[in-house]
């Protein structure tokens, strides 16, 4: 027996109450864990309060051996396709500060996190819209509804595009077709982002967490160490695009913004970003 303990695991309940602010969770008895991003109980708007909290869920996921897949999905009609009209005023009030702590920190722990804090399969789920797609795009396996237009508003509000959707845009579409997505602002609808590889499946919203499930039993009808094992494999082309790439596009994104002493979500770029959504979703 061993001189010292191990320290204690999370536990789902504790942090399914931690956590409920952001996310409603959901575990089956066999581990297979639903994770729905939210805002007030509606479509989850961006807010450097949410941006934290994903990441910090990915790493307690991972932390909680009891968990043995994810389904990652938002609730409402899209998935962070709009930004909490308050969700950036500490960003605001210091950008020196946040700029790192938000946007160059937070945003690389969740892709980060995402790809190497869970050992355990992942299904992301797109129920709409989505402008921060990488966090459904680099599951392993990915549904979207067939409403759904995936974009990257960045460089059209004056930002640059570096900040975890250059490299899944890079990994998935290669040089030519991600330099277009992310220079013009392009909408990739569902039909072309299933022909392009960028998705698995494309469905009816409504049969979206029905087909989640089904293809989470088939997965957990393997063994735990067969299922996990083969989620090393399957993602070492993201180990080695994070890699490579990932800081560098934070870097240089946080860069431009201090460059241009500019918050990197300030009103004027909610104000563009609104009325771009509004046009995407009449």
């Amino acid at each position: 027996m061993s001189l010292s303990p191990f320290v204690p695991t999370p536990k789902f309940e504790d942090y399914k109450e931690r956590f409920k602010d952001h996310f409603k969770l959901e575990r089956r008895a066999d581990g297979v864990l639903l994770a729905q991003a939210h805002t007030l109980g509606g479509s989850v708007q961006l807010s450097v309060e949410n941006h934290r909290a994903l990441g910090q869920l990915f790493k307690t996921i991972g932390a909680d051996p009891e968990n043995e897949l994810l389904i990652l999905t938002g609730s409402g009609e899209h998935f962070l396709a709009t930004l909490d009209p308050e969700g950036f005023a500490l960003e605001e009030a210091d950008l020196q500060h946040w700029a790192y702590e938000y946007a160059y920190k937070d945003g690389r722990i969740n892709v980060s996190a995402l790809i190497n804090d869970l050992e355990i399969p992942t299904i992301g789920v797109l129920n709409g819209h989505a402008a921060h797609a990488e966090i459904c795009l680099m599951c392993d396996l990915t549904l979207c509804a067939e409403e759904a237009v995936i974009f990257d508003p960045h460089f059209n509000m004056g930002s640059v595009p570096g900040d975890g959707i250059h490299s899944c845009l890079q990994e998935l579409l290669g040089v030519k077709r991600a330099a277009y997505a992310l220079l013009t602002g392009q909408r990739i609808d569902a039909r072309t982002a299933l022909d392009w590889g960028m998705v698995n499946e494309v469905l009816p919203r409504d049969r979206l967490l029905d087909r989640a499930w089904t293809l989470a039993d088939h997965i957990m009808s393997q063994p735990r160490v067969t299922r996990r094992l083969t989620t090393q494999v399957i993602r070492r082309p993201w180990k080695r695009r994070i890699t490579d790439d990932l800081d560098g596009g934070f870097g240089i994104q946080m860069f431009a913004h201090l460059a241009k002493n500019q918050a990197i979500h300030d009103a004027a770029h909610g104000q563009a970003a609104a009325e771009a959504s509004r046009k995407l979703f009449d």
